[in-house]
């Protein structure tokens, strides 16, 4: 059995893993790379350690766009094989690849314009819709505990990774040469007590576990102060007459951040202002939500059996249309905007920070992590100036962050996660989805409490195992 690292290597976007077992090649995730504009072309575009046409399988573990989105330039490309996922994780892809790949076609006619003006070089999309669309017909969904095989000697069950929406563990069992060992890929672990979802689940058996590392060393906010903070923010830029933007990942964290104002509004905590949701993905992805309550946790799901809708409250406008979102730059009363994306690398939300960073009176709430050279980072670092779609603009408006609504495992919960193994039996850990810095602690927690095989695998690196 050969295991090799390609994406998300000492890094935390772009999630690609592949293992070679019994003459078939299975790859985890197929994740799309953020990053520079120029970077993130080249990566996303070549396929550099395998063909994809040799690939067998995909196991997806969950939709987000760094894990699954690159799976149309994989088509495109020649793979034919299968896509395996949750019922959860097939619906969400369905929309957040079209999604992809309309912000890339959007922008890409954008940035065209300014182009032509220059009589420089056009660009093209890196993928588009029809890309996009080609991929689904190549899904299957298993539901948890549901054990399958996918290939010669491999078995897959997923296990609830509580992290999205249909996230999942990835549990293999592999037969070969007369031996059997248990892998498990976290994909991206969640949190206990979060909103919206059941907890992830505990495990106690594996060989060899290859775990995301994206908060190593570091610790949440309390969940518990989620409702408490996201108020105080609010009330404090409301009362200097200010506008709250919120950059939000169309799946989850919206849905969270919904789901916490419904709470403080009808608990009547907050004043009474419009809240515009303004993602064409986020109002289709809130959609998906309500058809798969089998996700939710006991309070979200009696709420549903109740009647209660927790994301489409009397307070909550979800807008569509181009033309509705430019209205939203003709208010000057307070409002709270939340839009995609979550690390203000594409969509609606570069153009509320361009018509609103500027204004002191207003507050770019982040809710999510950053990567290294996106927008998102730029402004958690107070950056004086921002370029937006090859313009410059001032940031005055305030900057805050909140970590209680991360739905990343953090450093306590990844070492907690980890110790229910049995260290005699655990070979390997892989660490994969995080920085050099934050793999590094974690690494040596992990030593601490008696796991010594503790990697983090650079870009391309093997291992036969």
């Amino acid at each position: 059995m050969r295991l090799q690292f390609i994406g998300a290597a000492q890094t935390v976007t772009g999630s690609m893993h592949l293992l070679e077992v019994n003459g078939k090649r299975i790859l985890l995730e197929c994740g799309f790379y953020h990053g520079k504009r120029s970077e993130s072309i080249r990566i996303n575009k070549n396929f550099d350690f395998f063909r994809p046409e040799k690939i067998d399988t995909v196991v997806l573990s969950h939709a987000h766009i760094d894990h699954s989105g690159n799976l149309p330039n994989l088509v495109k490309q020649g793979f034919s094989g299968t896509i395996y996922a949750t019922p959860a994780t097939r619906d969400l892809a369905g929309i957040m690849l079209t999604d992809s790949a309309k912000i890339q076609e959007q922008d890409a006619h954008f940035l065209n314009k300014k182009l032509m003006k220059k009589s420089e070089p056009l660009i093209e999309p890196i993928y588009t819709t029809e890309d996009a669309l080609s991929v689904m017909p190549l899904f299957v969904s298993i539901s948890y505990h549901r054990e399958t095989t996918i290939a010669d000697g491999v078995t897959l069950n997923f296990l609830d990774a509580g992290h999205i929406l249909g996230s999942a563990m990835v549990q293999l069992r592999i037969h070969e040469d007369g031996t059997e060992k248990n892998l498990l890929f976290t994909g991206d672990l969640g949190r206990k007590g979060l909103p919206i979802l059941k907890n992830p689940e505990v495990v106690e058996e594996a060989d060899l576990l290859i775990t995301e590392s994206t908060y190593g060393g570091k610790l949440h906010d309390p969940i518990e102060g989620m409702q408490g903070k996201l108020r105080e923010v609010i009330v404090k830029t409301v009362s200097r007459r200010g506008k709250v933007i919120i950059p939000a990942f169309s799946v989850e964290r919206t849905q969270e951040i919904t789901y916490t104002l419904h709470r403080l509004f009808e608990s009547r905590q907050l004043p009474r202002i419009p809240v515009f949701v303004d993602s064409p993905l986020s109002v289709n992805a809130t959609e998906v939500f309500r058809l798969h309550p089998e996700c939710f946790n006991s309070d979200v799901y009696k709420m549903v059996l109740g009647h209660d809708d927790p994301f489409g409250f009397e307070y909550v406008q979800y807008i569509q249309s181009v033309e509705e979102s430019k209205k939203l730059n003709d208010i000057h009363e307070p409002v709270i905007i939340i839009s995609a994306s979550g690390m203000c690398e594409s969509g609606r939300i570069l153009h509320h920070l361009a018509n609103n960073a500027g204004d002191p009176k207003n507050t770019i709430l982040i809710v999510g992590y950053q990567a290294p050279d996106t927008l998102g980072r730029r402004i958690l670092d107070r950056q004086p100036v921002l370029k937006i779609f090859g313009e410059e603009y001032p940031l005055r408006a305030e900057v805050v962050e909140m970590h209680s609504f991360s739905a990343h495992a953090d450093h306590n919960d990844l070492v907690s996660f980890a110790s229910n193994f049995n260290k005699d039996k655990l070979r390997n850990i892989f660490l994969v989805h995080g920085e050099k810095e934050e793999q590094s602690a974690l690494s040596q927690s992990l030593n601490q409490v008696g796991f010594k095989n503790v990697v983090a695998p650079k870009k391309g690196e093997s291992f036969n195992i």
